[in-house]
């Protein structure tokens, strides 16, 4: 990196990234173009932006030579992470001199100095900022970490907001801004409105203050869930307060993810039964039709059901070892990681798909591509659910690319569709267990929402990672990338 940062350059990337806000846009994509921006102005190799949870963080965000990053898990017990997360609120490290997986694989790809920024809401860290140089043992600038620490500050304010961040729903920004806090009299006015209940509710204090809760009030001790008019839920809950008169001291928080995700769940036993019970009717009937009618049929009749049978009980098949799977955090288990033919294995798995899905596809596997190193047979479950999702949300007709690249450390899968896309605000969401999306579009693709959760099961348990990402031209590619064998 340059000794000195390109000061004219960042305020001018910043506020083009400011207008942007402004104009509506929110969550990764600003994320991304705000890590672009610094990255130009201090002239560094990458930038990555990992996001913390009380399960640990993820790289959320990432540019340059790290954009590899993109999806990879950061487990809470990496030593890296506790070297990052304590001492000063910018700080310079040489990747090889760390402990962990992680820095071994920064070190590995020559990216030996990174400088590093916390971004904090309340005292509490949301997630890290990160620059990444070849650079030798030479100290960077002071005005370097100003921008660094700076640019973490803008970073955390977008979580502040909470205008598509975080992307992961537990957080502990959510727990620092949800808990509104607000003291009522025995007149049923607001005497004591905190941040918090500004930020929940979206009315500054001069708005709230003396003035009537914009909520129900619960009878004190009790607990109430209550929907606002703009959709989103409340849990509330209240208590009275010693003292003269009549007070009541007012605690409540945005549940709204909580609601979607026991909707979620009510939607997936609501769909899985359908799922369930179309191919067993389908199977019956035509079982029964084959028993009732074996002599009134047609060779060519005989066969056709006997395809369909086939047909829905392959679909049935895949969807109980789904729901197995999943019940059972299935993956490859004990098994120890051995070196296999990527570019083999796929062949092989494709040769398994289903016949709508094999003529769809276009493969383009370079020769000469790496082993990968991991369990082989888990691949044909992690392709099998990337391209029935590729289908399920893809015109008919369309292809489905399936292609394979390699650099100095993974090999990497890629499945791309031309069909409705994703969502920025979704690309983290769509791995979680149940989800399908928001919209009333997806609702009418079928599924139990449980694919894309067992295949970053499977590629997390082989020290791989997995992400979506917006096709350019429309559509999605889903990546997923595999130590090197």
């Amino acid at each position: 990196m340059p000794e000195r940062t390109d000061l004219s350059a960042l305020i001018a990337g910043h506020t083009a990234v400011i207008e942007s806000v402004n104009s509506g846009d929110a969550g990764v994509p600003v994320l991304t173009r705000l890590l672009r921006v610094v990255q130009s102005a201090l002239d560094a190799a990458g930038m990555a932006f990992v996001e913390f949870t009380p399960a640990g963080g993820r790289v959320i965000a990432a540019t340059g030579a790290a954009e590899w990053t993109i999806g990879r898990p950061v487990p809470p017990d990496d030593p890296t992470v506790g070297c990052l997360l304590s001492g000063p609120r910018a700080c310079q490290v040489r990747t090889d001199q760390l402990a962990g997986k992680l820095a071994g694989e920064l070190a590995g790809r020559g990216l030996l100095r990174m400088v590093v920024s916390r971004a904090e809401v309340g005292g509490l860290t949301v997630g890290s900022l990160h620059a990444f140089d070849p650079g030798g043992t030479d100290a960077r600038d002071t005005a370097s970490h100003d921008v660094m620490s700076y640019t973490a500050s803008c970073i955390a304010h977008l979580y502040g907001d909470q205008s598509g961040l975080p992307v992961h729903g537990d957080g502990p920004v959510v727990a620092a801004l949800a808990d509104g806090l607000a003291v009522v009299d025995r007149d049923g006015n607001v005497r004591l409105w905190n941040p918090a209940a500004a930020q929940v509710i979206g009315r500054s204090p001069a708005e709230a203050l003396n003035r009537p809760l914009p909520f129900p009030l619960p009878p004190s001790g009790q607990v109430l869930d209550h929907r606002l008019p703009d959709g989103r839920w409340l849990r509330i809950t209240s208590g009275e307060l010693p003292g003269p008169g009549t007070q009541h001291v007012v605690t409540f928080r945005d549940v709204t993810d909580q609601q979607r995700r026991d909707h979620d769940r009510d939607l997936f036993v609501a769909v899985t039964s359908h799922e369930l019970r179309t191919p067993v009717t389908v199977i019956k009937g035509y079982a029964d039709t084959l028993t009732d009618h074996w002599e009134s049929l047609t060779e060519t009749d005989r066969r056709q059901a006997a395809r369909v049978i086939g047909q829905r009980a392959n679909e049935l098949a895949r969807l109980v070892d789904r729901l197995l799977s999943s019940a059972a955090e299935a993956g490859p288990g004990d098994e120890p990681p051995a070196p296999y033919d990527l570019a083999g294995a796929l062949r092989a798995a494709v040769a398994d798909l289903p016949a709508e899905l094999r003529h769809r596809l276009v493969l383009d596997l370079p020769p000469g591509l790496p082993r990968a190193l991991g369990h082989r047979p888990s691949l044909a479950t992690v392709l099998t659910e990337l391209c029935t999702n590729a289908g399920k949300y893809s015109p008919p007709d369309s292809p489905i690319e399936i292609s394979a690249a390699a650099d100095a450390a993974t090999v990497c899968l890629r499945v791309g569709d031309r069909g409705i896309g994703i969502r920025p605000e979704h690309v983290e969401r769509a791995f979680d267990r149940f989800w399908q999306g928001e919209s009333g579009d997806r609702r009418r693709y079928p599924g139990a929402g449980l694919g894309l959760y067992l295949v970053r099961r499977i590629v997390e348990q082989q020290n791989g990672w997995v992400f979506l990402r917006p096709r350019a031209g429309g559509g999605t590619v889903a990546e997923v990338r595999l130590p090197r064998g």
